[in-house]
């Protein structure tokens, strides 16, 4: 676990010990199984403390954002009936604070830090409440169907649902994609995507721990190239933008050397991805293979040396890669394995394998995952990893698994040679960089519920943020005004979208001239819009809402 000055280490015994004492303070709790309790943590050790004691108490996890909004935590909450909530310290304190009225089923509040002064009589310092002594640890004898976890993920109403997630789930799915990689010998991960994040859950938490490897916890995303110097990881679990971002460091150091420099760097990634097919037996020896030893020890092992020196593999999930940036660091020499799943699959369904990599494809299913085409090709899932259902919601349940038990999963998919290739998305929703998932068609309708704006369309597939295209009221453009149009309108848009979650903000926009119709083939017969047509039309000024932003 790192801090800001030093880094400290956990034996397997040491966290047993911890697990133990966190295990009898949430018995002093009163609390029994099936009961509810909330992690609002970053990624730490006591997140795995208290996550480790109340699965084995078969007490309920519910993982909760840090960074998300006040009145979504309350609903969550609430619609969980949580009984206990951990946080870290005065920050997160206050955050509750705001909807205090709204958490009156929760019994405790424990925080990692001390709070001097707390104007809640239910909040307690962890230290406090854990006690001195060194209890035993309690043995889990809980039942494998049991629910073990509800993950909120946002539905396209804009309020979340809860995913119940059963220990087969979730353990299920961590031993089947342990299968699927080779960690080697003393393996090192750097966990920096949030544990509540099931991805990161299952597959940095759940897996390392079932593989035996050290994990590490990084300090921020801001000092993530500084740990994975420090940490030298074998592998890591990344979504899209944290490759986006190095590869856009990468780019950028490039265009300040020479130009000679740069023609080194694009043929070691080309003879290196060239090396890459001939192993995946796609292409024939090619003399120019003889060229990598070489061109690994001036070029590659140089980049490498940015992300540690030792990563042995990257699985890459929760959005879309970039061909051209799966293309470079393949080329590096850096193994990346595209993968997908959903929340309520908990979550892995296929990830490419090193000897049977296709970067296009998000690779074969997993063990015991039958994966199919359905209507309007959409790719169907049934596996041990499917969900419960969705808490207090049978009918959302019942639309996303069928009677025969295939989960409806809402992407379009090509299934080619076993490796599944995912083209499109029925309800549209759009998947950002950092893998969370906004409806556009319900952040419309409430934007258009204001006046100034006749029509709207909301785009950042894959992006790290979300834009817009607006077309204004023609009757409002005198009060609307002429200067400072953009920010304007964004400032605008803020207490539209207030019932979605924290990270659905649009940062950009870009004002269109004229309106969309049925005329100019941009609606259709029943006024609904053309949304990849739209796109197509403007695409110059898509692009520069993302102009400058990797």
């Amino acid at each position: 676990m790192g801090s800001d000055s030093h880094w400290e280490d956990s034996t397997w015994q040491q966290m047993g010990n911890e697990v133990a004492r966190w295990q009898h303070a949430l018995l002093r709790e009163g609390l029994v199984a099936g009961d509810r309790v909330a992690i609002m943590l970053r990624n730490c050790r006591a997140w795995v403390y208290l996550d480790q004691a109340a699965l084995t108490l078969g007490l309920v996890v519910v993982p909760l954002y840090c960074s998300d909004r006040a009145d979504n935590l309350a609903y969550i909450c609430n619609d969980a009936e949580v009984r206990l909530i951990l946080i870290e310290g005065d920050e997160h304190c206050r955050v509750l604070e705001t909807v205090k009225a709204e958490l009156s089923q929760v019994r405790r509040l424990v925080s990692l830090k001390r709070i001097d002064n707390p104007s809640d009589d239910r909040l307690v310092c962890a230290e406090t409440w854990l006690g001195d002594d060194q209890p035993d640890l309690l043995l889990a004898d809980v039942d494998p169907e049991s629910l073990a976890t509800i993950v909120y993920t946002s539905g396209t109403t804009g309020k979340p649902k809860g995913v119940m997630l059963s220990h087969h789930n979730v353990l299920w799915n961590a031993h089947a994609a342990l299968q699927c990689v080779e960690l080697g010998d003393d393996p090192v991960f750097l966990s920096f995507l949030p544990l509540s994040h099931t991805f990161e859950r299952t597959i940095g938490y759940y897996l390392s721990m079932m593989g035996g490897a050290t994990v590490a916890y990084s300090r921020s995303i801001a000092q993530l190239g500084e740990d994975l110097i420090l940490i030298e990881p074998t592998a890591m679990v990344s979504v899209p933008r944290i490759f986006e971002r190095v590869y856009a460091k990468i780019i950028a150091g490039l265009e300040k050397k020479p130009a000679f420099a740069r023609r080194l760097f694009e043929l070691t990634v080309s003879v290196g991805w060239q090396r890459f097919e001939y192993h995946q037996q796609r292409c024939r020896w090619s003399p120019s293979l003889l060229l990598w030893p070489v061109l690994k020890r001036l070029v590659a092992d140089k980049v490498m040396a940015r992300m540690g020196g030792h990563m042995r593999f990257a699985i890459a999930g929760g959005a879309a890669l970039s061909p051209a940036i799966a293309r470079t660091f393949i080329g590096l020499g850096l193994p990346v394995l595209q993968g997908y799943g959903l929340t309520e699959t908990s979550p892995v369904l296929s990830v490419n394998r090193k000897y049977s990599n296709v970067p296009a494809s998000v690779g074969e299913a997993l063990p015991d995952v039958e994966l199919r085409i359905g209507d309007n090709k959409e790719l169907l899932a049934r596996s041990p990893g499917v969900m419960m259902g969705y808490w207090n919601n049978r009918q959302a349940t019942n639309d996303v698994i069928d009677e025969d038990g295939w989960l409806h999963t809402g992407d379009q998919a090509e299934i080619r040679s076993g490796h599944v290739h995912i083209t499109g998305r029925l309800k549209e929703i759009i998947v950002l960089a950092n893998g969370e998932k906004v409806p556009p068609a319900d952040m419309e309708i409430s934007i258009c519920l204001d006046s100034w704006f006749e029509q709207v369309l909301v785009v950042g597939e894959g992006k790290p943020y979300l834009g817009a295209l607006l077309v204004l009221n023609p009757e409002k453009l005198d009060e609307i005004g002429v200067t400072d149009v953009p920010e304007k309108l964004v400032q605008r848009l803020i207490p539209l979208l207030n019932s979605f979650p924290g990270y659905a903000k649009i940062r950009r926009v870009a004002v269109v001239d004229d309106p969309w119709t049925i005329e100019n083939e941009l609606l259709t017969p029943t006024l609904k819009l053309k949304r990849q047509r739209i796109i197509e039309h403007h695409q110059s000024l898509v692009d520069d809402l993302y102009s400058g932003h990797c």
